[in-house]
């Protein structure tokens, strides 16, 4: 069975504060950005986790490692204290978020083509349909 392991960071990012959800699964990574608002406490974090969580919409996967060892329940929670106290995201979830925003793009650039093609053919329908009435001797 394969693990599954999910982290989230938030920061203060100017002006609001944003969280980034990392998800490691089949030793790929995904990253979703979230944008929080206010600053959240801790329980609005844990409510919105628990009824917002699928509903994010994770980013294309990019290769990662895992590392799989037994820990010292200390040792992680001075790590835990470390990473407060040192905000950020890695360089890792930082390129999935930037593959993330590309293929967005390139979705909002096809559909944007596409009405604006629908919206051309409308127009010069509309004009054929003009001229015949023109025609007609009306």
């Amino acid at each position: 069975m394969d693990r599954v392991s999910g982290r989230l960071t938030v920061f203060f990012e100017e002006p609001f504060w944003t969280g980034v959800f990392e998800r490691i699964s089949e030793g790929k990574l995904s990253v979703c950005r979230v944008t929080f608002g206010a600053e959240p406490g801790e329980c609005e974090i844990y409510d919105f986790i628990l009824k917002k969580y699928d509903r994010l919409r994770f980013g294309p996967a990019v290769a990662t490692d895992v590392k799989r060892t037994a820990r010292n329940p200390k040792r992680i929670q001075r790590e835990v204290r470390k990473q407060v106290e040192n905000t950020g995201i890695s360089t890792k979830s930082q390129q999935a978020l930037k593959l993330q925003q590309e293929q967005r793009k390139t979705e909002r650039k096809a559909a944007n083509r596409e009405r604006r093609e629908a919206e051309k053919q409308r127009q010069f329908e509309l004009k054929q349909q003009k001229r015949k009435e023109k025609h007609r001797g009306r």
